[in-house]
């Protein structure tokens, strides 16, 4: 359940003038900004942003760019632009310049359904003049780089069948290619993890806990280290329970000093619209606070502000 729904009815015209009204002249109203951009949804601001430029003859993101900054601006801009292309723009951000936001990386591919996948392809390749995958294989190395190719061929089983010979199988698969043996094949575990489908994975991690007595995911950590792992538990974890996921992909940017404002922004903003209301009861059942408290004892100023709106409440 979503948690920014948008509005049944409004006028492009009138909130494009309103949001203008924000921003012209000295200073700016960034109350009102929050609250125009947080009452309308995705598709509903793409037609602000359009009547925008034809009634006023500016471009909106730029004139909230040169009004906004820092992490605010960010989720402003982040809110204003269509859903693919924001993971599409996050994608291309995690591989630019030195370094690697690898934890980006996997959160995107693996927790995204094959038609998001597809649709990311395309417009990476447009926006960009070469394709998702090229980039990662020049940007990652081994099998972690293999498991994230994988990922980005959105060619997972999405259906819902379970042969259970094959759940009892993959699942010995699983024990022989790590617990079972000295070294770990990695590839048996991709080859998995990455392609059945979601009803029959959880046969997989059932019968698994049976053969090996521990949980698939106690495998990974002692199996693997790195991005590998990282990479392959997200995969478990996005199978078994997206919106646990993602709760604790946010308890992580917050705890702890400093915050890491990529992720804790790309949750929010990617999320607002999907199962944000599913991630902050999971969020209270995992660590006994509310989502609400920890943004607001962790942010301060208007991004605090735009961010509990996309929150959207107390638990």
């Amino acid at each position: 359940m979503a948690t920014i729904k948008g509005v049944l009815s409004f006028s492009a015209e009138q909130e494009a003038q309103a949001l203008r009204k924000a921003m012209k002249g000295f200073g700016t109203d960034e109350d009102a900004i929050i609250e125009i951009l947080t009452k309308l949804n995705v598709s509903q601001r793409q037609q602000v942003l359009i009547t925008y430029k034809s009634s006023i003859g500016r471009d909106l993101i730029d004139d909230l760019k040169s009004e906004l900054s820092g992490n605010f601006e960010r989720v402003i801009v982040g809110m204003m632009t269509p859903t693919t292309m924001y993971d599409v723009h996050e994608l291309r951000r995690a591989m630019k310049g030195a370094g690697t936001d690898e934890g980006c990386l996997i959160e995107i591919l693996a927790s995204r359904t094959n038609e998001e996948i597809r649709r990311i392809n395309e417009n990476y390749k447009l926006q960009y003049g070469r394709t998702l995958e090229e980039d990662i294989v020049s940007d990652t190395s081994s099998m972690f780089r293999r498991v994230l190719v994988s990922l980005a061929t959105g060619n997972r089983d999405e259906g819902t069948y379970v042969d259970d010979a094959l759940a009892q199988q993959d699942a010995q698969c699983l024990y022989e290619a790590g617990e079972k043996k000295w070294g770990t094949d990695e590839v048996q575990f991709m080859a998995i993890l990455c392609t059945r489908n979601r009803c029959h994975l959880l046969r997989v991690f059932d019968a698994y806990r049976g053969i090996a007595n521990k949980d698939i995911t106690d495998s990974i950590k002692s199996e693997m280290s790195g991005d590998l792992e990282d990479g392959l538990l997200a995969v478990v974890k996005c199978v078994r329970n997206k919106p646990a996921y993602f709760a604790e992909r946010l308890y992580k940017s917050m705890k702890g000093l400093g915050t890491d404002d990529n992720t804790l922004i790309r949750v929010m903003v990617s999320r607002s619209e999907i199962d944000m209301l599913d991630i902050r009861r999971e969020f209270l059942t995992m660590y006994g606070k509310s989502l609400y408290s920890f943004i607001k004892g962790d942010c301060s100023g208007d991004y605090r502000k735009v961010l509990l709106r996309l929150c959207g409440g107390e638990d």
